[in-house]
């Protein structure tokens, strides 16, 4: 029997419908053909096992359906899950499977047919790579992170993504998902849907293909909560060594559970972005493949709001000058960045949202393309600008390209991922020495690469890519319209209520023994040559 991943069948033997073949045998209705080729045959049959009576319960509510729209009727399927089994002598062969009835504009009801979840199968098991692959990102931006800041602040900074893993896990169960994905439940215009708290598949509905083709509910729900989580961690580099750990958890929450997943919905989840009328108005839909702008800028515009409630690290602008404050370990933030692109792989490999061969791979190759050219042209220029090969820029070039491509790596060819590579590369650099230049203090470059980035590689999309320039414009200022102001006010609050920086005595001794009592390399003496 040949691998073919759907079957094409008659339930009742009564009836003939066209040949199916399964390798030499081929199958009218439930009974075996012999070929004409072949001598002989073993006996072929085809069992199904299902709930009828549910079936027909979903056959009719279509058909009341059809009352009730009349003309505008335009058919449907009603489908039950059950098990296929076919039969070839003595050897038996089971799938799961999708049983259906369609059902016609004029109201006609269709034979019983099904189809095996082969492709389902493959399909959810790349899914779940692909979030195992997002979830290893977080252990990435804990190695950058506390690679380029100073050792007396290491705990603090692996505590802060530690907690924040889950914190967007469970912030996005509890609301979260909903919020990002409401299906119809819109609240206000295609602004703003909210489904309900909590996580529910919806019985065998949600566990199946008729979910979606790739993957079911709770696959869903993980892939993106894996996502959820990176919008937080952005902003916890950018605010490293000076901000209090309690009020940033609180912020955490908040920002995660609410504001992330509403710009979300705007697109993902099938909101104004993505409505006709703006389709309609702009040329196409606001495109972002895996979330340049809907997680990255996101988060960069929490990043930069934070900066600038908190202000600069003590000793970094002094006497109107510059003062680089070095990180203590550059092969833990160069970890970081492999395991960061290693991640990306599932990031942006897993927003196919299947296992589709020829989409997965060539998204794979734009993404890797992207992040190569962003260390080549990060690197050339800093050698032209600082004189000098900077490897936390090298470092910063690669997540520059992998941000960059991250809208459009499903729609950009492949010279187009690497001018999106090489731009971003280039800009990263200039971004970073120019918000150094006015003051503002990122000790790990977050704003440069995810939001700086993040707005340039959406913008690439309208260039590129698939979509309209003007499309890709209006969803970048709407991001950031709505997240900069929400993490202002958030900051803010805080400021006014608990407080968000830690005192000065704190700062210069360290977060590490001021809001753990602990230290990440105890007994070690970290001496700066410079």
């Amino acid at each position: 029997m040949t691998s073919k991943k759907k079957w094409l069948l008659l339930a009742f033997a009564a009836m003939t419908v066209a040949p199916i073949t399964f390798g030499s045998l081929k199958v009218s209705s439930l009974n075996a053909e012999e070929p004409t080729a072949a001598p002989a045959a073993a006996p072929v049959s085809v069992d199904l096992d299902y709930d009828a009576e549910e079936l027909q319960a979903e056959v009719d509510a279509i058909l009341q359906q059809k009352k009730d729209e009349g003309d505008a009727f335009e058919g449907g399927t009603a489908t039950v899950l059950g098990t296929i089994t076919l039969n070839v002598g003595t050897t038996k062969d089971s799938k799961a499977g999708e049983i259906r009835r369609e059902i016609g504009k004029d109201g006609s009801v269709g034979p019983v047919t099904a189809e095996a979840q082969d492709d389902f199968r493959v399909n959810n098991v790349w899914m779940m790579v692909a979030t195992f692959l997002v979830f290893i990102m977080h252990l990435g931006f804990a190695m950058i992170e506390s690679g380029l800041a100073r050792a007396k602040n290491t705990v603090n900074i692996l505590f802060k993504n530690t907690m924040i893993v889950a914190i967007g896990l469970l912030t996005y169960a509890f609301m979260g998902f909903n919020l990002m994905y409401p299906g119809d439940a819109w609240i206000s215009g295609t602004w703003l849907g909210f489904a309900g708290f909590g996580i529910d598949a919806g019985g065998n509905a949600g566990l199946s293909f008729t979910y979606n083709a790739g993957y079911p509910y709770w696959t869903d729900f993980l892939f993106q909560g894996m996502f959820a989580a990176t919008a937080a961690t952005i902003v916890s580099g950018a605010v490293a060594e000076r901000v209090k750990l309690m009020p940033f958890m609180l912020f955490s929450v908040v920002y995660v559970m609410i504001v992330y997943p509403i710009v979300g919905s705007w697109e993902w989840g099938g909101g104004w972005l993505n409505a006709d009328s703006f389709v309609a108005k702009f040329g196409s839909d606001f495109i972002d493949f895996a979330g340049s702008t809907l997680v990255h800028s996101v988060g960069g515009w929490a990043a930069l709001a934070g900066i600038l409630v908190l202000g600069p690290r003590l000793g970094k602008y002094v006497n109107g000058g510059i003062n680089p404050i070095m990180g203590h370990s550059m092969p833990l933030a160069t970890i970081g960045m492999f395991l960061l692109w290693l991640g990306w792989f599932g990031f942006n490999g897993g927003s196919v949202l299947s296992a589709d061969p020829a989409g997965v791979s060539f998204v794979l190759v734009t993404t890797s393309l992207a992040a190569a050219c962003g260390i080549v042209a990060a690197v050339a220029t800093a050698m032209i600008i600082t004189k000098s090969p900077d490897l936390s820029m090298a470092l910063n070039g690669a997540l520059a390209g992998l941000v960059g491509i991250t809208a459009g790596a499903d729609s950009v060819s492949i010279m187009g991922s690497v001018y999106v590579g090489l731009s971003s590369g280039a800009l990263v650099v200039v971004s970073v020495l120019l918000l150094d230049k006015i003051k503002i203090d990122d000790p790990v470059g977050a704003v440069s690469v995810h939001l700086v980035c993040g707005i340039w590689g959406t913008l690439c999309v309208g260039i590129f890519g698939g979509g309209t320039f003007m499309a890709q414009l209006i969803g970048v200022l709407a991001a950031g319209a709505f997240c900069f102001p929400a993490a202002l006010i958030l900051f803010l609050a805080l400021k006014f209520t608990t407080g968000i920086r830690v005192s000065e005595e704190e700062e210069l001794k360290g977060l590490d023994l001021g809001e753990h009592g602990q230290e990440a390399y105890a007994g070690f003496q970290i001496i700066h040559t410079k």
